[in-house]
């Protein structure tokens, strides 16, 4: 098993942005150390949440600053792109990054966000569908034509190309079983997010799917069975679990406040087309639901081992660094992850 992190780069209100690209740069840098396998960042527009809606911008700046962990957007939002110039940028970050982008695709699960780029919600799924399509043909021709729905092209001279061929491995992410069940249709890797139940669904929709498939589209060896079945999970480690809960509940609280604030700055109505995403405002919420864990290392080991058995997974996203932690609290809970967690799981 092995061990990825995620991140949105939420925006603080005790310290500058340059500050906390800074803190998250030597975060990473000390990730890339301790051996986590993989840093993801998510796309998000117009929130508090998410400082780095050009993910694309901030990977090239994590790309110099780290050596041997692979990065990627998980997910890039194909909806909202030429697919023309992100295939582009893919080529870009691929050579930046000496071929470890993982590349996570989805429609974005905002309607809000979709609805501020003049996106119609009701089609984004059909958008996204034309435009993967289009990318995949954009990657892996030296000039390409494409005649969709949505995105057409003639003759395109493609004079970048990735470094991996014939692109780099594609992710998907999905809160429900329709995008997981696409994403082994397909072969993809595969991340679940939300309550455990919640994910045990779409884990199993994904692996039924890929199943009926056979075979990965872009095999990765080190994985059992050649893909990935990844889980997102909420972290925090402290020497005990007073220590943690002091620093843990107000981060993650902060932190759903975040994912909460264009539903509360604009009504909640267009969030009830999408399902499975968990809004709930404190941190015992989200323990009843498996989705944040915080504790010392003996606590945050047995959740975690609990969950791995319970839902097969090969890889766990952890959440590490988020809401009101400073880069102490959040660097102390890494080296804590590595000494005292990740040997454990990587066994498993």
């Amino acid at each position: 098993m092995k061990i990825g992190l995620f991140d949105h780069l939420e925006r603080s209100e005790d310290r500058t942005l340059a500050t906390q690209f800074d803190e998250r740069l030597e975060f990473a840098a000390a990730a890339d150390e301790a051996g986590f396998y993989c840093l993801h960042t998510a796309e998000h527009h117009s929130s508090r949440l998410n400082m780095v809606p050009e993910p694309g911008v901030w990977l090239a700046a994590v790309a110099r600053a780290t050596k041997q962990m692979r990065l990627g957007p998980l997910v890039y939002l194909l909806t909202l792109y030429s697919p023309l110039r992100l295939a582009e940028e893919i080529c870009m970050l691929d050579h930046l990054s000496n071929g470890r982008l993982e590349l996570g695709v989805g429609r974005g699960v905002s309607p809000y966000e979709l609805n501020f780029h003049k996106i119609d919600h009701d089609k984004s799924r059909e958008i996204f569908f034309d435009a993967y399509d289009c990318l995949k043909v954009a990657l892996t021709h030296d000039e390409f034509s494409y005649d969709g729905k949505y995105f057409n092209y003639t003759n395109v001279p493609m004079t970048l190309r990735p470094l991996q061929q014939p692109y780099p491995p594609v992710w998907y992410g999905s809160s429900n079983t329709t995008g997981a069940n696409w994403a082994g249709e397909h072969g993809l890797h595969f991340a679940a997010n939300g309550a455990t139940e919640l994910a045990l669904e779409n884990i199993t929709a994904y692996r039924a799917a890929l199943a009926e498939r056979s075979a990965p589209a872009h095999p990765k060896p080190e994985f059992t069975g050649g893909n990935v079945v990844g889980l997102l999970r909420h972290i925090y480690v402290a020497d005990t679990d007073e220590e943690a809960r002091r620093i843990g509940k107000p981060a993650l609280e902060y932190h759903a406040a975040s994912l909460n604030w264009l539903r509360t700055r604009l009504g909640a109505d267009s969030f009830t087309k999408r399902t499975g995403v968990h809004r709930g405002a404190d941190l015992e919420s989200w323990e009843a639901m498996g989705m944040a864990i915080v504790g010392s290392p003996e606590t945050v080991r047995a959740k975690l081992t609990e969950q791995v058995h319970k839902l097969g997974i090969n890889y766990l996203i952890a959440y590490l660094f988020f809401g009101t932690m400073t880069l102490d609290d959040a660097m102390r809970s890494q080296q804590l992850f590595v000494s005292e967690i990740m040997p454990h799981l990587a066994k498993m």
